[in-house]
């Protein structure tokens, strides 16, 4: 239907820059998404200030430790912060001393595959993301700290550095919102990669993914996530829909991958099928949930017909 309709354009109309119709859609897009991105501010900002800021310091203040000094050992001190090369050298106990850093940075593993837009709830999974990205965003901002982003697919998308700000804020949900990724796929590995090659010093990292991670990427999410885990401070938030816990009863249909493009036809009217499917479910989730408990990441799980205040709240409280 739209290519015949097509037919009927004036040649080189949609094409050219200087068209009006084309510089209408662009202002509506430019309106549209400056809209969003106002809405998203107002929510998201005043959950931030009225529960969140509080808590995001309480959990995250003073994991942020810097090195200031060696001295020698007093009554009282730590013995986990004996410097033995120092204590070899003179004879004498010596302690390295640490100082908390006045500012901390927060860096965003936002997942941008294919498969986050998808809801059936009336909320979609890049929707959910985008909000709890901008609350810790603006949480991190009212302690005057630094936030930064990466945004990932099987690739590392985009790299915003960390700076501070209400505008650069702004600038990341903008990003949020109106960003398309070149690639469909998921890979973890990725963004931890560049993490741990970017940050030098140590910061607070939140992993916004639904971790549909191909299984041949395991190996190498092991290793990212040993070394990204031994440098900063990971916490994941895992966001999903019940759909894709639970098969419904709708006959049969025809069922794509967004990340693949693999389609397959299922009878749903099938109870075989649909425990297998819940089964497939529950296995792929625990062992999300293992190798997250194995690397000792805090983490929240997040559905899109849930509460996203409540999971982070329980987030906060588990540190």
């Amino acid at each position: 239907m739209l290519e015949s309709e097509n037919r009927f354009v004036r040649p080189g109309a949609a094409s050219d820059p200087s068209s009006p119709c084309r510089d209408e859609k662009s202002s509506a897009e430019a309106n549209d998404l400056l809209r969003r991105v106002r809405k998203i501010e107002i929510k998201t900002r005043g959950l931030s200030d009225e529960i969140f800021a509080g808590k995001y310091h309480t959990a995250f203040r003073g994991r942020g430790m810097s090195f200031s000094e060696v001295r020698e050992y007093r009554a009282g001190d730590d013995i986990r912060d004996i410097d033995w090369n120092v204590t070899a050298r003179s004879r004498k106990p010596h302690i390295k001393v640490y100082e908390e850093e006045r500012e901390l940075t927060m860096m965003l593993l936002v997942d941008v595959s294919a498969s986050r837009a998808f809801g059936s709830t009336g909320r979609l999974k890049q929707n959910i993301i985008t909000e709890i990205a901008a609350v810790l965003a603006f949480s991190a901002s009212k302690n005057n700290d630094k936030v930064g982003c990466i945004f990932f697919s099987d690739r590392v998308e985009k790299f915003i550095p960390p700076k501070k700000g209400r505008s650069h804020i702004l600038t990341i949900i903008r990003e949020l919102v109106g960003f398309r990724p070149r690639s469909q796929g998921t890979k973890l590995s990725e963004p931890l990669r560049l993490l741990t090659n970017v940050n030098k010093k140590r910061c607070t990292t939140f992993i916004l993914s639904d971790f549909l991670d191909p299984a041949h990427d395991r190996e190498a999410l092991e290793d990212a996530l040993k070394i990204a885990g031994s440098k900063h401070d990971l916490a994941a938030i895992r966001i999903f829909d019940p759909r894709e816990a639970v098969m419904p009863d709708v006959g049969i249909v025809e069922l794509q991958d967004a990340e693949s493009g693999c389609k397959v036809w299922v009878d749903t009217s099938s109870r075989a099928v649909r425990v297998h499917y819940a089964e497939a479910w529950r296995t792929r989730s625990a062992a999300i949930e293992e190798l997250l408990r194995h690397h000792r990441i805090d983490t929240a799980t997040v559905a899109t017909d849930g509460d996203y205040v409540a999971e982070l709240i329980k987030l906060f409280r588990q540190r």
